[in-house]
C-alpha cells in the first residue's frame, strides 16, 4: 500500500504513526494561548499541529443563530452561539502568523477548510495535506474543490456509513486528489467505549486499500493507543494545557503528559508490532542455550549400560543434547560411567 508523504514524513505501514495536536478552537481566539499549545505540542514530540478554518460566516446559519443565544453550561460557553464563533474564529491574519510560528519552531501546520474560501486561504500557506471534518463527507462541492488541489486528504469518517465513505473517496479521486487517508472516527464527545468499534480500522483498509487512521474524542490514552496496535497509521486527538480551561473542546481534549504519552508509547507499539512472518531473533537463540532443557542422566549409570527412556531426565542449561532427541539416544550404550544430574553428550556412547 502506498505511503503518504506529509511534509518531510512517510506516512502509512510500518512507519511510526503520525501524531496530530488537534488545537482547533481550543486557542480560544487568544494567539499568545495558541503559542503556548503549539509550544507545548512540540515539546510531546508531535508531527503537526491542527486547526479549524472557519469563521462567523461560514460554518453557522442565522437561523441557528438565532436558536442559540443562551447557555447553561456557561464554562464551556459564554454569551450567544454567534459571540463564541465569532471569539474562537481562526482569521486569515491568525492563519498567517500562526503557520510562520509553526514553520519556525519546525511542526507541521495543517488545518480543516470548512468552505472553498478556506481552501484557497491554506492553499496559499502551502499546506501538505487538506484535512476534511466527518460533518463535511456529504459535502460533495467542498470535497471536489478539495480534490482539485491535488493534495493528499485525511477525510475523518464520523456519522457516515460505507455507502458514504465510498462516495465521498470517489469524488475526491475523481477530482484527481493527492493520495487519500481514511480516518475512523466517532462523532461523539466522548463517546461509549462499546460505540468506537476500532476493529473498523482494519476493515476500512481492507475495505478500500487505503492507509488508515484514528480521529479520537476519548478520554485518555488507551484507546488511540489501541487503535495504532490495530494498523492506525495517524493518530489526530484534541489537545490543551489545562482541561479545566473555558472554551469548547479543552474538557475532551488530551493534557501535554497524556499526549506525550501517545507519541512515545506509539511508537513503541509500531516496532513491537514488526512483521508477520514468525522470525526468532538472535539473543533469543542465545537464551535457548540458558533457558531450554537438555538430556541428563536420571541416576548414577554405569558403564556399558544400555540406555532407556526411563535412565534420563532434562534439565537447564540447553547446551547438550536436546530433548527432542531423545530417540537417537536410546538403545545406545554408554562407553563410561555417567553420574545422576550429568549432561548425557555423544562422544560417551
Amino acid at each position: 500500500m502506498e505511503k503518504l508523504i506529509i511534509g518531510n514524513r512517510s506516512v502509512g505501514q510500518g512507519e511510526a504513526p503520525y501524531v496530530i495536536a488537534e488545537i482547533g478552537s481550543n486557542h480560544n481566539g487568544d494567539m499568545n494561548l495558541c503559542r503556548q499549545l503549539i509550544d507545548s505540542a512540540i515539546e510531546c514530540g508531535v508531527d503537526a499541529v491542527k486547526f479549524q478554518s472557519w469563521t462567523d460566516s461560514t460554518l453557522v446559519s442565522r437561523s441557528e443563530y438565532e436558536k442559540n443565544t443562551t447557555y447553561v453550561d456557561t464554562k464551556r460557553h459564554f454569551g450567544s452561539l454567534e459571540e463564541m464563533v465569532k471569539a474562537y474564529q481562526f482569521t486569515p491574519e491568525q492563519h498567517y502568523e500562526i503557520s510562520a510560528y509553526c514553520l519556525e519552531h519546525g511542526v507541521q501546520f495543517l488545518s480543516s477548510a470548512f468552505s472553498e474560501k478556506e481552501v484557497d486561504l491554506l492553499e496559499s500557506l502551502d499546506v501538505p495535506m487538506h484535512k476534511i471534518a466527518s460533518m463535511d463527507i456529504n459535502n460533495y462541492r467542498l470535497l471536489k474543490y478539495i480534490g482539485q488541489t491535488g493534495k493528499p486528504v485525511a477525510l475523518s469518517t464520523g456519522m457516515a456509513s460505507l455507502g458514504e465513505i465510498e462516495k465521498a473517496v470517489h469524488l475526491l479521486q475523481e477530482n484527481c486528489c493527492g493520495q487519500i487517508i481514511l480516518l475512523h472516527c466517532i462523532s461523539i464527545y466522548p463517546p461509549d467505549y462499546r460505540d468506537i468499534h476500532l476493529r473498523n480500522i482494519p476493515m476500512l483498509e481492507q475495505a478500500f486499500g487505503l492507509p488508515v487512521g484514528f480521529s479520537d474524542h476519548s478520554m485518555g490514552v488507551s484507546i488511540p493507543l489501541a487503535a495504532v496496535a490495530l494498523g492506525a497509521c495517524m493518530i489526530e486527538k484534541h489537545f490543551t494545557l489545562d482541561r479545566d480551561m473555558e472554551g469548547w473542546d479543552h474538557w475532551i481534549s488530551a493534557t501535554p503528559e497524556e499526549m506525550k504519552g501517545i507519541v512515545e508509547e506509539g511508537r513503541n507499539i509500531t516496532q513491537a508490532l514488526g512483521e508477520s512472518v514468525r522470525t526468532v531473533s538472535q539473543d533469543e537463540l542465545e537464551k535457548r542455550k540458558k533457558f531450554r532443557r537438555c538430556i541428563v542422566a536420571a541416576r548414577d549409570l554405569p558403564q556399558g549400560h544400555k540406555i532407556r527412556a526411563e535412565d534420563v531426565d532434562y534439565k537447564r542449561p540447553g547446551d547438550g543434547i536436546h530433548p527432542e532427541e531423545l530417540q537417537y539416544i536410546v538403545g545406545r550404550t554408554l562407553s563410561r560411567p555417567v553420574e545422576a544430574d550429568e549432561k548425557l553428550a555423544w562422544d560417551i556412547f
